[in-house]
């Protein structure tokens, strides 16, 4: 006897053997479509104006202090640049003993300058000066400022690789070579021993010398503290 749970199970089994012994197959019944009865997928409804106005819209308010946070934060964070230094070169022994002789012969001038203008003065004005001290004191300036520009183009020729303060040697250079063509225009615009020459002649004398000594002194105290 068989079992009612197993009831269809064994007709369809009996209906097969059936069909198989008239020489056909049974028409077996289409499967069951399991997504018979639910819902298919739904179509999205087209967004009205009404829609697209209720969405929260971004403006420049909005966006603007973000984007300054974020450039802000993006630069912090970003690497400073490396501070260039400085390239080491190598100067010779002489370059060093120039260079002392040079800056002596700069300190020695100073005085002289001032002794001279001193002189100077009281022979513009006859006021008893003397003309062998006013010479004296020329020719000292004038050997200590030959000194000065033998040894500062000599190192200056020298240094002329060194990247490093280029631009101030070569200025303080030519500033001094113009102060050389002052002294030897001075020299050469002397009045005369003899007649102490004219008013004129004498004020241009004192003018080009007093404006060479002003500058040559005003360049050397510079190269000074700006070698400390």
């Amino acid at each position: 006897m068989i079992c009612r749970p197993f009831l269809p199970v064994a007709a369809a089994l009996s209906l097969l053997a059936a069909s198989a012994s008239a020489g056909r197959v049974a028409d077996v019944p289409p499967a069951m479509n399991l997504t018979a009865g639910l819902p298919g997928p739904r179509e999205a409804a087209p967004m009205t104006e009404a829609d697209f106005d209720a969405l929260p819209h971004v403006t420049a308010d909005t966006w603007h202090p973000v984007v300054v946070s974020l450039a802000a934060q993006a630069q912090a964070q970003a690497p400073s640049a490396p501070t260039p230094r400085a390239r080491a070169y190598e100067y010779s022994d002489g370059y060093r003993t120039r260079a002392k002789i040079h800056r002596y012969a700069s300190f020695a001038t100073l005085p002289l300058f001032v002794a001279q203008y001193i002189e100077g003065d009281k022979l513009f004005d006859g006021e008893g000066g003397s003309k062998s001290t006013h010479s004296a004191l020329a020719f000292s300036i004038g050997a200590l400022f030959g000194v000065n520009s033998v040894t500062g183009v000599w190192n200056l020729i020298e240094a002329r690789h060194d990247p490093n303060h280029s631009k101030r040697r070569m200025v303080h250079g030519l500033i001094m070579l113009g102060c050389d063509a002052g002294f030897v225009a001075t020299g050469l615009l002397a009045p005369d021993d003899d007649d102490g020459g004219s008013s004129s002649d004498r004020s241009l004398h004192r003018n080009v010398a007093v404006t060479s000594m002003a500058i040559a002194s005003a360049n050397f105290v510079y190269m000074l503290l700006a070698n400390r």
